[in-house]
C-alpha cells in the first residue's frame, strides 16, 4: 500500500489544488474519519506539514468513540500524530452549530479542515437564507485552514479509494432535521437541475469574486470606530455597515446577519437605545457610544 513518503499519481494531482502551508510547518488537522477529512490528512502529509489528527467525539451516536480509531490508524499509517478529544453536546436547537463551535474550539485556532467546493457553496446558500450580505455569499477563504477548499467532494472519495481507506458514514449527515444536509441533499441538486449544469463551479467564482471586494470594503474601514454612534450614522452606507460586520463577527469569524447590521444602524443612528444581534448578545448606545453586551 501507498504509504506518506509515496505518493500517488491523484495525491500528487490534488496537491497542485491545495493551499498548505510549507512544508515543515506543525499543522493541527480535524479529522472526523469522513472522507473530506481522511483525504485531509493525507494531503497535509504528504505536502510535508507535521500533522496532527484530531478526532473530536461529541458523543451525540452510540457508537461514535470507535470511529477515532479510524482516524489513530490514518495517522499512523501516515505519519501523523493522533489526539483523540471528547466534547459532548446535549441535543437541543441549534445543535449543529453548537457541535461546530465546540469542535473548533477542541481543534484551537489555526487548524485545518477538510472542506471541499461543495462545502463552499453550500455554505453560500445557507449564508444567503440567513441574510449574511457581502461576506456570507464570500463564504471561506481559501488558505491553511482550508486548505482543500477547490477539490471536490468526488475527489475526496477518489482519493480515500486510491489510498485503501475506509471512510466512516456518519448518518447524521443525511438527517433532513439539518438545515445543511437539506441543502446538499435537495437544494442543490434542484438549482444544479434547473441551471442545467453543475453549479458549485459557478457559486464558487462568484465567493472568490465577492471576497476580493469584501477585502477591499475591509481595508476602507481600517481605523474606523464602529463604536462611535455619530460616525456611525454619517459615514456612507456601504462602509457602515461593513464596519459593524467586522465588529460583531463571532469567534469563528462568521459574520451577523444583514437585519442584525441594520439594527445596530438604526441604534447609532438614534432611533433605538438598543437591539438584539444574536448569539444572546445585544448593541446599546451611551452618550454617543455603542457597546455589546449579553442578554439577561
Amino acid at each position: 500500500m501507498p504509504t506518506a513518503t509515496t505518493r500517488t499519481g491523484m495525491t500528487a494531482r490534488l496537491l497542485g489544488s491545495c493551499r498548505f502551508p510549507p512544508s515543515g510547518t506543525h499543522l493541527t488537522c480535524g479529522v472526523s474519519g469522513g472522507a473530506d477529512s481522511l483525504a485531509l490528512l493525507v494531503l497535509a502529509t504528504a505536502a510535508g506539514c507535521r500533522v496532527t489528527a484530531v478526532h473530536v467525539d461529541h458523543g451525540l451516536r452510540p457508537g461514535s468513540s470507535a470511529e477515532s480509531e479510524v482516524v489513530a490508524a490514518a495517522a499512523g499509517r501516515f505519519g501523523a500524530c493522533f489526539r483523540a478529544e471528547r466534547a459532548h453536546v446535549a441535543p437541543g436547537p441549534n445543535l449543529e452549530a453548537r457541535a461546530r463551535a465546540v469542535r473548533l474550539a477542541v481543534l484551537g485556532e489555526g487548524a485545518a479542515t477538510g472542506h471541499t467546493a461543495d462545502d463552499q457553496a453550500e455554505t453560500m446558500i445557507l449564508n444567503l437564507m440567513r441574510g449574511a450580505g457581502l461576506d456570507g455569499l464570500a463564504g471561506m477563504r481559501p488558505g491553511p485552514r482550508h486548505p482543500i477548499l477547490a477539490l471536490r467532494r468526488r475527489d475526496t472519495v477518489a482519493l480515500c479509494a486510491s489510498e485503501h481507506l475506509q471512510p466512516v458514514t456518519d448518518p447524521t449527515n443525511f438527517d433532513p432535521v439539518h438545515r445543511r444536509n437539506r441543502v446538499r441533499h435537495e437544494v442543490m441538486p434542484l438549482l444544479c437541475e434547473v441551471a442545467g449544469r453543475d453549479l458549485v463551479p459557478v457559486l464558487t467564482r462568484q465567493g472568490a469574486l465577492l471576497a476580493d471586494e469584501a477585502d477591499l470594503l475591509d481595508n476602507m474601514v481600517i481605523g474606523a470606530d464602529p463604536t462611535d454612534a455619530r460616525w456611525l450614522a454619517g459615514a456612507p452606507l456601504p462602509l457602515a455597515r461593513r464596519s459593524v460586520r467586522r465588529w460583531l463577527r463571532d469567534e469563528e469569524g462568521h459574520p451577523p446577519a444583514a437585519a442584525a447590521v441594520e439594527r445596530v444602524l438604526a441604534v447609532a443612528g438614534g432611533q433605538f437605545r438598543a437591539c438584539e444581534v444574536g448569539d444572546g448578545l445585544r448593541v446599546a448606545r451611551t452618550e454617543g457610544r455603542l457597546r455589546t453586551e449579553p442578554i439577561t
